[in-house]
């Protein structure tokens, strides 16, 4: 398994002086081609700003990003953007689909930015989304679909550009139990299968029952890697709830969110 992401000291600090926050405190650790993980944590332990990090939204502090062996810390914003758009997907809990494009049309909107969208991208567009059950929605339109479709057009979307990292924010926090398994074991799989580095940041350990590997942050440090197998599915299971209910665990879904630097709107 090759080395597809790879974080080193990775330290982002917001302010100066007395009033200086860090957010993340030198996190390192890899991914490989076809692993997936989760990333868990209270809220403020530092998981959405990490992940703006490894999406090049923001730039660290310190310490160095590289993925597929380029590092992102010697990027121009520009290279930073063709870099971002072509190479990593992003699925979030508001799916941010595009309210006046079908299912398919959102799907290929990722093609089209990347200059891609050729007779092979709209064909991998249409296989993309009939993998996911979806090929009776193509020509729907997203207030036409349910929130686990609508998050399934999101996955293809993700993933139809062939990315080295797909990241997932949330991705099942308005979603109910049922749909919630169905779209992080969808996802799963399609990481599996293409050989994707999958991150998903979640609050719900419940999901972390189809993931390779558990980085608990507190803080913003790393608490713990977990890789070994029994214990994921003993974290997994800690919370017992029942189908169609929506236990939480580790923070409220409703907590305030992490502090983003203004680059991340560019």
């Amino acid at each position: 398994m090759s080395i597809a992401l790879t974080t080193d000291q990775v330290t982002k600090i917001y302010g100066e002086g007395s009033s200086a926050v860090t957010a993340v405190d030198r996190v390192s650790f890899e991914v490989g081609d076809g692993e997936f993980i989760a990333v868990v944590g209270p809220s403020g332990s530092g998981k959405t700003t990490l992940l703006a990090m490894l999406a090049t939204l923001l730039r660290p502090s310190s310490g160095s990003i590289k993925i597929d062996g380029q590092d992102l810390g010697r990027m121009k914003i520009r290279q930073r953007t063709r870099f971002r758009r072509q190479n990593i997907g992003f699925t979030f809990q508001a799916n941010n689909l595009v309210p006046f494009l079908t299912a398919l049309e959102n799907v290929e909107l990722m093609l089209r930015l990347n200059k891609s969208l050729n007779k092979d991208g709209r064909k991998r567009a249409k296989e993309m989304l009939d993998r996911l059950g979806l090929s009776h929605r193509l020509n729907n339109l997203p207030n036409q679909l349910s929130g686990g479709e609508q998050q399934r057009v999101a996955i293809a979307r993700a993933m139809v550009h062939e990315p080295s990292l797909v990241l997932a924010d949330e991705p099942t926090a308005s979603l109910d139990t049922q749909r919630a398994y169905q779209v992080v074991e969808t996802f799963a799989n399609l990481i599996h299968e293409q050989k994707r580095a999958g991150i998903m940041v979640t609050h719900d350990l419940r999901m972390v029952t189809y993931v390779d590997k558990v980085i608990s942050m507190v803080d913003g440090i790393i608490d713990q890697i977990t890789t070994d197998r029994d214990s994921i599915d003993s974290m997994a299971n800690t919370i017992q709830t029942t189908p169609g209910s929506d236990v939480l665990v580790e923070e409220k879904a409703n907590s305030e969110p992490e502090p983003v630097s203004p680059e991340i709107s560019r």
